[in-house]
């Protein structure tokens, strides 16, 4: 992949994620199901089939999901599922369009491929989260019901699209260290 290819994949990757979230934030009586945005311009250039662009929407939501899982779990160490939790629970505030998508991607697969490489990526995921909140030991299907339940629990308090207002976090106890040695 040339220099140029590579930034015209990453453009067309953003115009993707602004077209997910928009047709998100489309009034419910209107809105459509979160399929993956083919007609977006360039897609079928710079991915060319639906496999490959949910894969890299994956690889995006993974990625901001394990960065809000590192900056919980050093605010609250002590309450490592609840961290999870709310880390899970920011990353789909921050990315609603791509969660949508992956959402309706897991449970209306358009091929075989796309619902086997869903339920492999959704088993990582839960397998993720339940090794972080401390609640396995190693991957595996005992892993993936404790994720499961985390992001249950984080999906209780999930509206798709809706912003929660910003509330001043309350200090952690890193935090209130930090605050103490600084002194």
């Amino acid at each position: 992949m040339t220099w140029t290819s590579h930034h015209r994949r990453g453009d067309v990757l953003r115009e993707v994620i602004r077209t997910a979230d928009a047709r998100l934030a489309t009034p419910a009586e209107h809105r459509q199901p979160a399929h993956l945005p083919m007609d977006v311009d360039g897609v079928a250039d710079t991915f060319g089939d639906e496999l490959t662009l949910l894969g890299a929407l994956q690889l995006r939501w993974h990625t901001r999901l394990a960065g809000h899982i590192e900056r919980e779990l050093a605010d609250q160490p002590l309450d490592l599922d609840n961290a999870v939790a709310l880390a899970w629970l920011a990353a789909a505030e921050d990315m609603p369009g791509i969660r949508a998508v992956i959402d309706h991607c897991s449970s209306h697969p358009t091929s075989p491929e796309m619902a086997r490489t869903t339920a492999i990526a959704n088993a990582k995921e839960h397998e993720m989260l339940a090794l972080m909140a401390g609640r396995a030991s190693a991957p595996g299907e005992a892993a993936q019901r404790v994720g499961r339940t985390i992001e249950a629990s984080a999906r209780t308090s999930y509206v798709p699209g809706a912003v929660r207002p910003a509330v001043a976090a309350p200090s952690s106890l890193v935090q209130r260290i930090r605050a103490v040695l600084a002194a």
